[in-house]
């Protein structure tokens, strides 16, 4: 939870008056409320989580851009549903230790505030950072250092950076999870990946083709393997199309947990799967990331939209 008096501290520090704003958010954790000209974002400083982000120019009445659970948790140590988590130093379970959280650490830890300003367009720049603890070298043993960069303009870009601290190589798998607002799944499609490969993680991690656009008709958890490509969601229920570049990534998850999985999580409503899907930038299976002592390596979504 936020000390007011650190709000205080980190207001004066890093509000930008009448554009950037730092106080208590749900669960009493710090978070930082954007508006500029083109749109406004909420991001928490806590897991260095964006938790909304919505183009002015979108018409009235159209929801968010990212779709956050009403069941999500607000509280120290536990991730939060919706949004863009950051998931680092390991995507999905723990490659050795199946005791230890999947999507690692990052998402369930304090970051800190390193800047904040505005560019010469008007979009607004956060870069919050994170670097290793006592607790975080019980399960990875290296320093390091996490800068979370953040960008709110026509488009909301989100930057992991990721710098090896250490006198020793290490490797790592990474995600920007974000999870979207749509109207029904029923009745979207997702396109840009026509004709890749992907990892069934439901079926023995099976290698199958992706044929035509994606549409859903059950659970859906895939890693698109060696892929670059821009996707776009269609919605025709929101006459919108949301779109996601990325750099840096050559992996693609496209997730959904449907009805009976969506009933086993504790955070998530037993019928959200309906207005939810995750397309997400990653650094997954084999687009593994290894960086020498001293390199930099890191990964970069660009979220946007435009009506169909």
């Amino acid at each position: 939870m936020a000390n007011p008096s650190i709000i205080d501290v980190l207001s004066a520090q890093y509000g930008i008056p009448g554009k950037l704003s730092i106080g208590m958010g749900a669960g009493d954790l710090p978070v930082m409320r954007v508006e500029n000209e083109v749109a406004t974002a909420v991001i928490s400083i806590y897991a260095g989580h964006v938790l909304s982000y919505q183009p002015k120019r979108q018409p009235k009445g159209q929801p968010d851009v990212l779709w956050m659970s009403k069941e999500a948790v607000f509280d120290v140590d536990q991730p939060i549903r919706g949004g863009i988590p950051v998931i680092w130093p390991w995507f999905g379970p723990h490659p050795t230790d199946g005791n230890q959280f999947a999507h690692g650490f990052a998402r369930r830890m304090m970051w800190g505030v390193k800047e904040t300003g505005e560019d010469e367009n008007g979009r607004i720049h956060i870069t919050l950072e994170l670097t290793e603890t006592e607790e975080t070298k019980d399960v990875f043993s290296h320093d390091f250092e996490l800068k979370l960069t953040i960008v709110v303009g026509l488009a909301l870009e989100v930057t992991l950076i990721v710098e090896n601290k250490s006198d020793a190589e290490f490797s790592y798998t990474a995600a920007l999870h974000s999870y979207f607002n749509i109207s029904n799944i029923d009745d979207i499609s997702i396109r840009g990946l026509e004709g890749v490969t992907y990892l069934d993680q439901l079926d023995d991690m099976q290698r199958k083709e992706q044929v035509g656009p994606i549409q859903f008709t059950e659970e859906t958890d895939r890693i698109y393997v060696e892929t670059t490509a821009v996707c776009e969601i269609i919605d025709p229920g929101l006459n919108r199309v949301i779109w996601i570049d990325k750099r840096g990534s050559e992996s693609t998850v496209v997730w959904n947990p449907w009805i009976e999985k969506s009933q086993r999580m504790a955070d998530f409503g037993d019928d959200e799967y309906r207005s939810m899907v995750c397309v997400e930038t990653a650094n997954a299976a084999d687009d593994v990331v290894m960086l020498e002592p001293g390199e930099v390596g890191g990964v970069t979504a660009v979220i946007g939209t435009k009506q169909l």
